[in-house]
């Protein structure tokens, strides 16, 4: 693949990841539309990066046993039904059920982020991972963006049904555009299914990858699922579209993770995590001044977000190509233990940081963000270590 074919998987990665992201701006507008308490309607975006998790776990070793193009496009099409099942539920038991459902199906980027990282030179798979990944932060703010707005205007239901329709489109468009390819591996399902399973005993530095990812992901998590409650609370009152224009502020992501890729392919990727990890550190000190209200607390939430958001995201990029580089026949699988324990660790960190601001307020949020970046940043050190000793 050239750059100028990798628009197509890269806006197809956006519209997945989207599924999974515009739920943390409409969570108020569920809450009132089925008149549920805030934090119960906020289930609905834990279920979703359970159901991701699952879905991982689950489908993505199958970009390993069967041909990309069919798999994608049944995969958007599901979604699609799942999406319009969860617009139209008459209660939030269904909602809940259904959007379990469309995380499953919804797992459309962490299958083609090994399929174009297959199709590229390897001198050109950090930078060709990068925009891929920034095609999935684009599908985060856009969908958090209009899914606000959309459901401030129309309801909450809009944006389930509207994404319903952009998945059927996608579906349609994959169909007609990928190449033909030919399978990996000709093992059993059940051998795809134990296989992450075996690469993670195996694989320390996939161990470490996914516990870097884990919990960078469970801190962006913690204040993605809570901040729509800060903004609709009595600090500032807004309504849910806040929440997807806070998503928007924080485009600049998108560039900063094809810069991220080019420093990994020239530098590896343990200097990026490192730079990533204190950074999320900072983002949190500079969040705790947004429970400030008025201009100023809105200059520290958009900041904080900001350097949360890109430093989250050229993590990713650095972790993702260290665990490519350990295979070149079992990419879909490597990918499948990663992507299943950073979402366990982003669903952890929405239910926990719900939990947090409830009980203590948006500051508990900080200090959970604090928490969890330290964890990795204490892993990191015992990897410098271990490396240190060794050359010795």
């Amino acid at each position: 693949m050239t750059r100028g074919t990798l628009w197509l998987p890269a806006v197809a990665c956006g519209v997945a990841v989207g599924n999974v992201y515009f739920p943390q701006a409409v969570t108020p507008l569920v809450a009132e539309g089925l008149r549920l308490p805030v934090d119960r309607a906020a289930l609905v975006v834990t279920a979703a990066q359970i159901g991701y998790a699952c879905g991982i776990f689950l489908l993505v070793p199958l970009g390993d046993r069967v041909p990309y193009r069919p798999l994608l496009a049944t995969l958007f099409a599901v979604t699609g039904l799942g999406l319009a099942t969860a617009g139209l539920a008459p209660s939030f038991g269904p909602l809940l059920a259904a959007g379990v459902a469309v995380g499953v199906t919804t797992v459309i980027a962490p299958i083609i982020g090994p399929m174009v990282a297959g199709m590229v030179a390897p001198a050109a798979r950090g930078a060709a991972s990068g925009t891929m990944l920034a095609g999935s932060i684009g599908g985060m703010l856009l969908a958090r963006t209009f899914g606000g707005a959309l459901g401030e205007w129309l309801g909450w239901r809009a944006p389930y049904l509207v994404a319903a329709g952009l998945a059927v489109v996608m579906a349609v468009a994959l169909w007609r555009t990928l190449p033909v390819t030919k399978p990996h591996t000709l093992q059993s399902y059940p051998d795809l299914l134990l296989e992450p399973l075996r690469l993670l005993r195996s694989e320390p530095e996939l161990r470490r990858s996914c516990l870097y990812q884990a919990m960078i992901f469970g801190a962006f998590s913690a204040v993605w699922g809570s901040v729509a409650l800060l903004l609709t609370g009595p600090s500032y009152g807004y309504g849910a579209q806040a929440v997807g224009l806070l998503a928007l502020v924080n485009a600049a992501t998108m560039a900063a993770t094809p810069i991220a890729g080019r420093v990994v392919d020239r530098r590896g990727s343990d200097p990026v995590n490192l730079v990533c990890m204190i950074a999320v550190i900072g983002s949190a000190v500079v969040l705790a001044f947004a429970t400030a209200g008025g201009t100023g607390g809105l200059v520290a939430l958009v900041l904080g977000t900001l350097v949360l958001d890109v430093a989250m995201q050229c993590g990713m990029v650095a972790n993702s190509i260290r665990m490519y580089a350990l295979s070149d026949t079992h990419r879909g699988r490597l990918n499948t233990a990663y992507m299943t324990c950073a979402y366990l660790g982003g669903a952890v960190g929405s239910w926990l940081g719900v939990r947090a601001y409830t009980t203590f307020g948006w500051h508990g949020v900080c200090g959970l963000v604090v928490l969890m970046a330290a964890v990795a940043l204490a892993r990191h050190a015992v990897a410098v270590r271990s490396r240190s000793r060794s050359r010795a």
